[in-house]
């Protein structure tokens, strides 16, 4: 049992909490349980690069909130979001060491990949880690090289695979199937006239990476229930749209959602968008991509 607050320490952005960091995460849990340490993971928010490149268009995997949920999901008690800002990206590297890891949170054991760097122009790494687990009394263990790599591996497969409809790739680098939360909102009503209607989703979070546009299989969870349905990501240029909208036509389902906000679970890519000669030939196409998305939900019982 833990009766203290000393933790065991791991450090990173875990964008994806896929596969590769659920291996780290999971070694990082065996460990505090033997050691009576509290798994904790240390993230920063926002990614630095918005900070200090104001890079407007960097596109991530998980909001912070779905970063949190999933690190706790496997096993870490403890996750620590720094703010980072300029301030937080001018300490010394014995600074950040001192005041963050030993003073603010107590760790005992920092678990870190061979390429770790922090302090101020990352000019810290993991041999002067180890010289100031010496100084301040706790241990460093360090990652393999070749897990360092499979993360990275991992991540951006991940964001290819989705950027190019591959949601079947994504989901097994993933380990679950991906998703993202937004609010209902309302829309222009033409789904309604074509029997389809939709669910107009607004995502808040604009860092959140949006996979390609098309038609996908998904889910959602509704009164504890699943839910599926057929999902539109794009400018329904069949109607002369413009901007991007996210649109979701749930099956058997005739419940009012307007302002809730619904996770939705990505299962497979159906086809690119495209734009017909007018409504008749959508809507024709809309019963065929159903037809698509029933057949794979039933064959791949999901």
């Amino acid at each position: 049992m833990i009766t203290n607050s000393a933790k065991i320490l791991t450090i990173g952005t875990f964008d994806g909490v896929h596969l590769g960091h659920q291996k780290i995460l999971k070694y990082m849990v065996e460990l505090a349980m033997q050691q009576e340490l509290i798994p904790a993971v240390l993230t920063l928010f926002p990614h630095p690069r918005m900070v200090l490149q104001k890079d407007d268009d960097i596109k991530l995997l998980n909001t912070i909130d779905e970063r949190i949920q999933l690190l706790k999901n496997y096993g870490i008690k403890d996750v620590i979001v720094k703010e980072f800002t300029q301030d937080f990206a001018n300490l010394s590297s014995k600074d950040y060491v001192k005041q963050i890891l030993v003073d603010e949170l107590n760790a005992k054991q920092v678990v870190i990949g061979y390429d770790h760097h922090f302090g101020k122009n990352r000019s810290g790494n993991i041999e002067d880690l180890k010289n100031f687990a010496k100084e301040f009394n706790f241990k460093v263990e360090e990652i393999s090289a070749q897990e360092i790599k499979d993360v990275t591996i991992s991540s951006t497969k991940i964001r290819n695979a989705l950027n190019q409809g591959n949601i079947e790739v994504a989901n097994s680098y993933l380990g679950y199937n991906y998703f993202f939360s937004g609010k209902v909102v309302k829309g222009k009503g033409i789904g309604k006239t074509l029997s389809f209607p939709t669910a107009n989703i607004q995502i808040e979070e604009t860092y959140k990476l949006v996979p390609c546009d098309g038609v996908y299989a998904v889910k959602s969870i509704f009164n504890s229930l699943p839910i599926y349905g057929m999902m539109n990501i794009g400018t329904n240029p069949t109607v002369g749209g413009r901007s991007r909208s996210i649109e979701v036509h749930f099956f058997d389902f005739n419940e009012n959602l307007y302002d809730q906000t619904l996770s939705i679970e990505f299962l497979n890519f159906i086809r690119k968008e495209q734009k017909f000669e007018n409504l008749d030939a959508l809507k024709t196409q809309l019963q065929k991509d159903k037809n698509s998305t029933l057949t794979y939900i039933k064959t791949n019982h999901v």
